[in-house]
């Protein structure tokens, strides 16, 4: 099974009528897609009450990709707002079991920065990461080359496979040490994640950019690279292993459009999805 999706349901306007509130946007994100990553995980740990809203918002067979928080991958550079990090995961965990009670969670993504790079402790950091999860399912994605390095390749995806992390698979810019290339390759029975950042090449790193945030996602894909993808979604699927694809390629609006793109050119007509409103005028 191949299921498409966006990062977050806010800001896709080709989704909306332009009247839509801000509260009605994910019911009516779920009548286009099965799925959707929560980003806001990653800048603070969410409210049970949010979860237990995005639940009733969504049909049964919606499911939900959370980010881990940033405290939990290392991007926080200060203190952590917590009194440990056994605290941190704790209270993490316990905020996503509204989505685990309802069988919405399909994984838990862990995104780890440019500077993560391949060495011991960082591995040992990976097998106490995925110690303390406790069973969640868990997916992995590098942003640092040295992962994917010649020399360490092989080593990184039979660790992975031995751990059971999900492969998050990337397509992205290629500029330098802190960016991966797309190693087509799942490391778990259950799940494969792929991301799709765009390739912007120019506006991937941050070069004292100060729109760098608002320019690193900005590409649409065209629909040669498309069919290219179409392919490796296919040649990912098999009997039993679920593919979960997200478009995160959304600085200029364009994630939504290639998202509809891919389910039409797979051919997928996904049930249990919300009604969807006719515009009839």
């Amino acid at each position: 099974m191949i299921e498409i999706g966006l990062t977050g349901w806010g800001d896709h306007d080709s989704l909306y009528p332009a009247d839509i509130r801000s509260n009605e946007k994910l019911q009516t994100y779920s009548s286009f897609f099965p799925t959707v990553e929560i980003d806001s995980a990653f800048y603070a740990v969410q409210p049970v009450k949010n979860y237990e809203k995005w639940v009733k918002e969504t049909p049964e067979r919606f499911s939900f990709v959370v980010k881990a928080y940033q405290g939990m991958t290392g991007h926080s550079r200060g203190d952590i707002p917590f009194s440990s990090e056994e605290e941190m995961y704790r209270l993490y965990k316990e905020s996503i079991k509204p989505l685990q009670a309802a069988d919405k969670l399909k994984m838990v993504l862990f995104q780890y920065p440019p500077w993560f790079d391949c060495n011991r402790d960082n591995v040992d950091l990976l097998r106490q990461t995925k110690e303390r999860m406790e069973g969640i399912p868990v997916a992995l994605e590098f942003r640092h080359q040295s992962w994917f390095h010649p020399s360490f390749k092989d080593r990184t995806l039979a660790f992975m496979k031995e751990e059971g992390w999900i492969h998050s698979i990337c397509d992205e810019p290629q500029s330098g040490a802190g960016s991966i290339p797309t190693v087509l390759e799942p490391t778990n029975t259950e799940h494969t994640l792929v991301r799709f950042h765009g390739r912007n090449v120019h506006g991937w790193q941050k070069k004292g950019n100060p729109n760098w945030r608002d320019v690193r996602y900005l590409y649409r894909y065209n629909e040669e690279e498309l069919i290219e993808w179409k392919e490796k979604l296919l040649q990912l699927e098999k009997p039993g292993h679920e593919v979960t694809a997200l478009f995160n390629n959304n600085s200029g609006g364009d994630a939504a459009d290639n998202a509809r793109q891919m389910v039409e050119l797979l051919g997928i007509d996904y049930e249990g999805l919300a009604p969807r409103q006719l515009d009839l005028f």
